[in-house]
């Protein structure tokens, strides 16, 4: 049997625009980051695959020619990905000038130590030579050896952005900060992925302010493809060794990337030979390897011969033969060059396989930007590929397990992965406060009846996929600041709800749970932590937004399962989801948000897509941990039933038929009890 529950799947209406070029040869993302050329420091924020090596070649070459800066240094994570950087004749596009790296200044492909190569910046800053390519690392030891104060006037542009952290033990961002307090180069930032799979920013908050930022969204990159129509992201759960399960959900007639598991992890057997070997069993009769380029050869049952290129290999010379084979140029557009690739920590970020079709990932990946980065790798534009899919095979929950917790905190971690990417996949919401004088905006469709001012309107713009919503009662931001968290930083705030785990916890298995616990007081706290800059009411803006974008997905998602399942199709656009879900309820208020609980949804698709023995001992293990209030949650508490008792004249009362308002009830008791207490010694 196999398994086909996607826990969401996106549709995109495929109009072409994000692959057309304007006159000066600048698909749009391009275009947008270029009309924002004469910015000192610029953060791209772009899917895998929409141009972002090529916008940065028109930004440079902008910079060396009109904006008076010397050279330009780029910097990318791994040498391989120094091939995006090799010469590109832009004029034959439309451009002025053409992209030229002289082959000595790619330090990519230089043999050597470091320490030559730092000597190679070196006499690169003294030469009079345009450009130079080199890895983090190379960068990092230059700056060591060289100074910031060598880099003055010249433009650092650092690829694969998400690499850099805060943390002061993360070199790269240490010289960056330092760069930026010196003020004397530009920088331009470029990431596919919006957040960092761990806790720390990218860049300290007053030096991230510096930077003006370009979004091009997933949604408008997708939607403007010529092929791809629909994206299916899911998760499944096994149990025994996977590769006995790995036929339910790999399709042999897609072309497919797996990632098997790290052999750290819960889901290795420890031997990642025997496991590829057992794929490759599972799949057919080994035929033997191509001399050429040193592909798998495994013959169906219905004579079909499948190519599989075994990254797995520790035997360098036959890996690289292999490597090599993937990226011959020769081969780029032979859709039937390979069929299978099965990798271990290889082809992932800056890997380019147009034909992928499933990313099959084993084992839960502990950073989002990995997840992200792997789903990339199947969202590449090719003719004839219409479907794409991301899934994550799991390890069920085992009974007799000393680490059932571990894996239960697995099976977590991979939900709030998924809800993320639900998100990032999204069409971008803009909420706007509903008032008397409120109106339509242009450019966007309010749906069969138009705009009407007597109710909250949903309008949606095909073309930037974005929404407009009015919603009853909705705080606006005071601050630049909270303005700029509510337009760019929503999914970084919704990461790290999802990624808490009480939050978590509760909100798939407390049957006792009142949501506004989640939604108003969890959702506080983690924005009081994460931007304690801001005042109260900015706080309570940035909750109430942040708690929208996620609520109205879920609700979205929900609706859209409902649609596809009553035309019994699988087209689940996500619009209609949320046009429907408006249409349901009279009104949108923000007290009817926060009243929705956001991983309801996520519940219901682990009920179907988990064993029903499996699903209890999960709850189980989660039940025993329940936890009583702590002193922050009921002062926290205790201030929301104040703003009630502003609103209705009287307090939150303890017996009220109303849950939430029990709850603060509570959080007044128990404060109550904490003082009388503390008086008592």
């Amino acid at each position: 049997m196999t398994k086909g529950v996607p826990s969401v799947s996106v549709t995109y209406a495929r109009n072409g625009s994000s692959t057309k070029s304007n006159e000066l040869g600048m698909r749009p993302m391009q275009e947008r980051a270029y009309e924002k050329r004469g910015e000192q420091y610029l953060l791209i924020k772009s899917p895998p695959a929409s141009g972002k090596s090529r916008a940065l070649m028109f930004v440079a070459l902008d910079k060396l020619a009109n904006q008076g800066l010397k050279q330009a240094i780029i910097v990318v994570p791994e040498r391989s990905i120094g091939s995006s950087f090799h010469d590109e004749p832009l004029s034959k596009f439309g451009f002025w000038a053409d992209w030229t790296v002289e082959p000595k200044w790619n330090l990519c492909n230089a043999p050597g130590s470091e320490g030559g190569k730092v000597d190679a910046v070196k006499t690169f800053l003294d030469s009079d030579d345009n450009v130079l390519v080199c890895t983090h690392a190379t960068f990092r030891f230059a700056v060591d050896k060289l100074g910031v104060e060598a880099f003055d006037d010249r433009l650092i542009a650092v690829d694969e952005f998400h690499h850099v952290s805060a943390n002061p033990d993360n070199k790269l961002g240490a010289h960056l900060a330092a760069l930026i307090t010196r003020n004397k180069v530009h920088v331009v930032a470029m990431t596919g992925s919006y957040f960092r799979g761990d806790a720390e920013p990218v860049l300290m908050p007053h030096d991230e302010a510096r930077f003006e930022t370009v979004t091009y969204t997933y949604y408008e990159q997708l939607n403007g493809y010529k092929y791809l129509k629909q994206l299916d992201i899911g998760y499944f759960f096994y149990s025994g060794p996977y590769a006995d399960d790995i036929l339910k959900v790999l399709d042999p007639v897609e072309k497919t990337i797996i990632h098997i598991p790290s052999v750290n992890s819960r889901e290795s057997t420890k031997d990642k030979h025997r496991e590829v070997e057992h794929i490759i069993d599972e799949l057919g009769d080994w035929q033997g390897s191509d001399p050429a380029t040193g592909f798998q050869l495994v013959k169906r049952a219905d004579g079909r011969v499948l190519r599989i290129a075994d990254l797995v290999d520790d035997d360098p010379s036959k890996r690289d033969r292999v490597s090599a084979a993937l990226k011959d140029p020769a081969q780029k557009g032979n859709r039937d060059h390979v069929d299978i690739i099965i990798a271990l920590g290889m082809a992932k970020e800056g890997f380019d396989w147009v034909w992928c079709e499933h990313a099959l990932t084993v084992g839960y990946r502990a950073s989002l930007t990995e997840i992200v980065q792997i789903i990339g790798r199947a969202t590449r534009d090719a003719p004839g590929k219409t479907r794409a899919r991301f899934t994550n095979l799991i390890a069920e929950p085992d009974a007799s397990e000393e680490a059932v917790t571990e894996a239960v905190n697995d099976t977590l971690k991979a939900i709030a992965a998924s809800l993320l990417m639900e998100q990032v996949l999204a069409p971008r919401f803009n909420f706007t406060p509903k008032k008397p004088d409120s109106g339509p905006v242009e450019g966007f469709d309010y749906g069969e009846g138009g705009y009407d001012p007597e109710q909250c309107n949903i309008g949606f713009n095909e073309d930037s996929g974005q929404f407009q919503i009015e919603i009853k009662g909705l705080a606006e931001p005071k601050s630049k600041e909270a303005e700029r968290i509510c337009q760019e930083d929503l999914n970084e705030v919704i990461a790290a709800f999802v990624q808490d785990k009480p939050t978590i916890e509760r909100g798939l298995f407390d049957e006792e749970l009142v949501p506004e616990e989640l939604t108003q007081v969890r959702m506080g706290k983690i924005i009081k932590d994460k931007y304690p800059e801001l005042d109260d009411e900015d706080q309570e803006t940035v909750r109430q937004h942040a708690i929208a974008a996620l609520n109205l997905t879920q609700k979205a998602k929900e609706h859209a399962l409902q649609i596809a399942e009553e035309e019994k199709s699988a087209n689940t656009a996500l619009i209609d989801g949320v046009r429907k879900f408006a249409m349901d309820v009279r009104e949108l208020d923000i007290d009817l948000i926060d009243r929705i609980n956001p991983f309801s949804e996520a519940y219901a698709i682990l009920a179907k897509t988990m064993s029903e023995e499996s699903l209890k001992q999960v709850a189980a293990v989660i039940a025993a941990k329940k936890v009583q209030l702590t002193p922050e949650e009921a002062r926290d508490l205790a201030k929301r039933a104040l703003k009630f008792k502003q609103e209705r004249g009287r307090l939150p009362s303890i017996t009220s038929p109303d849950a939430w308002e029990r709850r603060m009830a509570e959080g007044v008791a128990f404060l109550a009890r904490m003082k009388a207490e503390a008086a008592n010694g």
